[in-house]
């Protein structure tokens, strides 16, 4: 196996030897060091901790940022790849290196003050601080604007009230990126620590999916933070959406490393699983899904790898993000559920790896911005007719 994963378009080719050797390590660290303990803490409902550090020591978080901001510098193709390993390993893996790139350092980076850069950046990109973005709410997921959380200037300070639901690292984070709006309307971006009187964080139990991340509500009440920890440099639902647009392009790698490694268990097991003295690889059938599944897949890597030079090239827009994202969860969800089906009564338990990127993928599906939303966001840029308030 060629180590991007099934390769039959030769994207490896077009790699460069620094961007080879990052996906290498990353996936030398999946390998040796997630996988073996990924099924106790999928059953435990935990995350690994304990490998915090070494994704900070590898440079896996922010990747694509600047090294003098906590990043590594590396292409967007580079960063692309990271996450296609970390989520070949679990989306719960690719989450929380995501979270904390995207949506914590990214907003940072582009409209916090330098002293706010100079305080947090390199901290998060190290793993020794870890942060999470507060948006959605319970009811107010794909209509953020509707956003209930307020904000009320205070003097030198802000207050803040309200919740956020589902969010990633909520409860072992140091930092919140949190969104408000104020009393004119607007939405502005806040960052919150650890200990603020009136901040809280509490787990969500009883997930069946991404059940290797930790997932958590936050609450505010009567939160007083000083205006020096407002992001000044952006105002609206852009700040918030353009953080999104981040995590999305990422989506759009990971979900092609859940399918790799779908796709892969399965021909594996293919190969060496026998009935009526021959194995299921030799059947019609099973050629026919390995061939469909093995299409979306490259499917799927030309375009995440064309989204990702786009990026390069400060070429690309929302909408390509839209449609990759959309597209990209569509195909591993796809890929998984073909997955499950060669691996028979097999395939339902721990052992094997496609079930558990099943559940995962029911949640990448939906957040990020759900399937839906992202077919009416396209869906407006090709007749240019809203249907959002239809």
């Amino acid at each position: 196996m060629k180590e991007f994963g099934p390769d039959y378009y030769n994207i490896t080719e077009m790699l460069t030897e620094e961007e080879l050797l990052i996906q290498k390590t990353a996936n030398d660290f999946v390998l040796n060091e997630f996988k073996p303990l990924v099924n106790e803490h999928y059953e435990n409902g935990t995350f690994p901790k304990e490998l915090i550090p070494k994704l900070g020591d590898l440079g896996f978080m922010g990747s694509s940022l600047p090294v003098e901001f906590g990043g590594s510098g590396v292409s967007n193709v580079a960063y692309g790849l990271i996450l296609h390993e970390l989520e070949r390993g679990d989306s719960g893996l690719r989450s929380f290196a995501s979270v904390q790139g995207a949506l914590v350092m990214y907003p940072i980076y582009a409209y916090g003050s330098n002293d706010q850069k100079k305080k947090w950046l390199k901290l998060l990109g190290s793993g020794n601080k870890i942060g999470c973005f507060g948006l959605t709410e319970s009811n107010f997921g794909s209509n953020p604007g509707s956003m209930l959380t307020r904000c009320k200037k205070d003097g030198d300070n802000w207050i803040i009230n309200g919740s956020k639901m589902w969010i990633t690292n909520g409860s072992i984070a140091d930092i919140a990126i949190v969104w408000a709006r104020d009393e004119e309307g607007l939405v502005r971006g806040f960052i919150l620590e650890k200990g603020m009187e009136g901040f809280s964080a509490s787990d969500i139990h009883g997930k069946l999916s991404l059940r290797c991340s930790i997932t958590s509500e936050l609450s505010f009440e009567n939160v007083c933070v000083p205006d020096s920890s407002r992001l000044p440099n952006v105002e609206g639902l852009k700040g918030p959406l353009s953080c999104l647009t981040q995590a999305r392009f990422g989506i759009s790698w990971g979900m092609m490393g859940a399918a790799t490694d779908c796709y892969q268990v399965a021909l594996n097991y293919a190969k060496e699983r026998k009935q009526f003295s021959k194995p299921i690889a030799a059947y019609q059938l099973t050629q026919s899904k390995l061939a469909n599944m093995l299409t979306r897949i490259t499917e799927g890597q030309l375009m995440a790898y064309q989204l990702a030079k786009l990026k390069d090239d400060e070429r690309m827009n929302f909408l390509q993000v839209s449609m990759a994202k959309r597209n990209n969860c569509m195909i591993a969800r796809d890929v998984a559920k073909t997955a499950r089906e060669i691996l028979g009564g097999n395939g339902i338990t721990i052992d094997y790896s496609p079930i558990r990127h099943m559940a995962n993928i029911e949640s990448v599906f939906t957040y990020e911005g759900t399937h839906e939303m992202h077919t009416l966001i396209l869906g407006e840029d090709i007749t240019k007719i809203s249907a959002f308030d239809n």
